[in-house]
């Protein structure tokens, strides 16, 4: 078979509005009615609710304020530097109203970081938090741009949203909202979302207002949102039910999925600022969450944290986890934790506008170890090492057709031509197709260890790992060896009754060590046994999208192997 094919896209999809026309004054046969008492947003700490007459008011009260105190219009850019917050979607909003742009930055950028996309995007308006005011100020400093151009969501030195809000709310309209052209949305600019790249400095992808609703849509389709498809209380998506906002809304899954989907298919989002793990499983309990948007390694916190035992947490129903791959063995524990929930995985990145496979509402489990089937519109082939496409259960680079795709790398003709191939959007990443269109992401293709000219898959490695009760979490990397090519090393931190343990008697960290290894070898072929070793670390380090961060790892143990090599 040269190309797989998810199910055709029937819903009509709108090419003449922007994001936030679709979202705040349209209508569609796939979003259901929202209940009058259901907010579309609920502050974590305080439990206000925003319902969405006052979301509308204060989008355009805050565009007529950016638009009367700083002239932004239209193709002007604006940064939103913040952790999560309650006016975050109102501020994407307000800016598409005024035909602007949006590019979101992660709040722990430090000012050089900060400084780069705010050159690379040539931003007209920082919007910050107090938390972050202090990086925002030092980058815009640098950047030539005035201080009194970055404001913050809640009180501080700057202008805040909310007085903005007010004034506009007080003055005459100072803007007119521009109605697309046919077709229009396809290529009119509404974010530049800059990619965590592993190497070199991240791209900026710029995405259309038209990717972001037809993937909303893909996926309500694919999920039968607001079709009386099973009884009410088994249904996935059901307007009234409340989600976890704990994904970082500058991320795409966070904004596509976290903030639009959500309140597309009718849910009220709890927006969490910072993710503290106890303090996110009192959210649980406190808001009656039904719907958890996860990462991995949150999901390891689930399955292995001490305090989960302390909360019912029986109230969840869906559970997705996406960003990276989630263990088939991590799921088996995962079902224990949130026994009534309907758990899967979903796949998608930034240049595809998020989703590209979703576990299937056919099915209360997806299916262990699969990242779901392809969503309605996508076309998919699998490209094997020597060019040549696989077929069904054979190894290869996913390429896909999307309608959601990015519209390419901003100023960077030559990483865009590598990517976009042809209408195909090369992922980078490896995968098996079966024959029921299970999606099987093994790994990315430049995360794939050599052992002995044997593929060996780091996500594998870590699934096996953390079935071990002494590990909490876990990192596989690569270190070189004359013989092998590669070799197996991992990185854990250990549970704390194992920390106790080790205190108590400092010879249980070889022990432990041990078994680690021994678990690996009694479960795994040879090739893919731990001989680069186990090393205990407090922390393994990941990317606010929960990615693990293997280069710093990979560098570490270079360091830890240089000295052996010199006894």
């Amino acid at each position: 078979m040269s190309e797989f094919y998810g199910p055709s896209l029937e819903a009509s999809v709108p090419d003449d509005l922007t994001l936030a026309q679709f979202i705040l004054d349209s209508s569609h046969p796939l979003r259901p009615i929202r209940p009058s008492h259901a907010p579309w947003f609920i502050e974590d700490t305080g439990g206000r609710g925003v319902g969405h007459e006052e979301i509308r008011a204060r989008t355009y009260g805050l565009a007529n304020g950016l638009s009367l105190r700083f002239r932004i219009k239209e193709n002007d850019l604006v940064v939103i530097f913040s952790p999560n917050h309650i006016d975050y979607p109102v501020a994407v909003w307000a800016t598409h109203r005024l035909g602007g742009v949006v590019s979101c930055a992660n709040p722990a950028n430090n000012t050089n970081e900060l400084l780069y996309q705010l050159k690379v995007a040539h931003a007209s308006l920082i919007i910050t938090h107090s938390s972050s005011l202090h990086t925002a100020l030092g980058a815009a400093q640098a950047a030539g741009l005035p201080s009194e151009r970055v404001i913050t969501f809640d009180e501080s030195s700057q202008v805040s949203v909310d007085s903005l809000i007010q004034q506009g709310l007080r003055s005459e309209p100072y803007f007119v909202e521009r109605r697309l052209q046919k077709g229009e949305a396809k290529t009119k600019v509404a974010f530049l979302s800059f990619s965590s790249g592993t190497t070199g400095k991240p791209k900026a992808v710029a995405i259309s207002h038209f990717a972001p609703i037809v993937n909303v849509i893909q996926m309500a389709e694919h999920q039968k949102v607001n079709q009386n498809y099973a009884p009410w209380e088994e249904q996935r998506f059901r307007p009234g039910d409340v989600a976890a906002g704990a994904l970082p809304f500058f991320h795409i899954y966070g904004m596509v999925l976290g903030i639009h989907f959500m309140t597309f298919c009718g849910l009220s989002v709890v927006v969490i600022p910072k993710f503290n793990f106890t303090e996110f499983l009192e959210s649980i309990v406190r808001h009656h969450i039904s719907h958890l948007l996860l990462v991995p390694p949150q999901i390891v916190l689930l399955c292995k944290h001490p305090a989960v035992k302390n909360y019912n947490l029986n109230g969840v129903r869906h559970l997705l986890s996406g960003a990276a791959p989630l263990s088939a063995s991590l799921v088996d524990q995962l079902v224990k934790v949130l026994p009534n929930a309907q758990i899967g995985q979903g796949y998608g990145m930034t240049e595809s506008v998020a989703t590209i496979a979703m576990f299937s509402v056919d099915e209360k489990l997806g299916v262990p170890g699969s990242a779901g089937r392809l969503v309605h519109g996508v076309v998919a082939k699998v490209v094997k090492d020597d060019g040549t496409l696989a077929g069904f259960n054979e190894p290869g680079e996913l390429q896909v057709k999307v309608p959601s795709v990015a519209l390419g790398y901003l100023n960077n003709e030559q990483a865009t031509k590598e990517t976009f191939v042809n209408g195909w959007l090369r992922t980078g990443d490896e995968v098996v197709i079966r024959e029921d269109h299970e999606v099987f992401v093994v790994d990315r293709l430049k995360e794939i260890m050599k052992v002995k000219g044997f593929q060996v898959a780091p996500a594998e490695l870590e699934g096996c790992i953390l079935e071990h009760p002494d590990v909490s979490d876990t990192c596989v990397v690569p270190i070189s060896d004359s013989y092998s090519g590669e070799l197996p090393m991992a990185f854990a931190v250990l549970h704390p009754n194992a920390v106790k343990r080790i205190a108590l008697d400092p010879a249980e960290a070889e022990r432990i060590k041990g078994s680690i290894i021994k678990h690996v070898a009694d479960n795994k072929v040879a090739y893919k046994h731990l001989a680069g070793g186990v090393e205990f670390v407090d922390v393994i380090p990941k990317n606010p999208s929960g990615k693990l961060l293997r280069r710093v790892l990979r560098d570490r143990a270079r360091d830890l192997v240089r000295p052996r090599s010199k006894l």
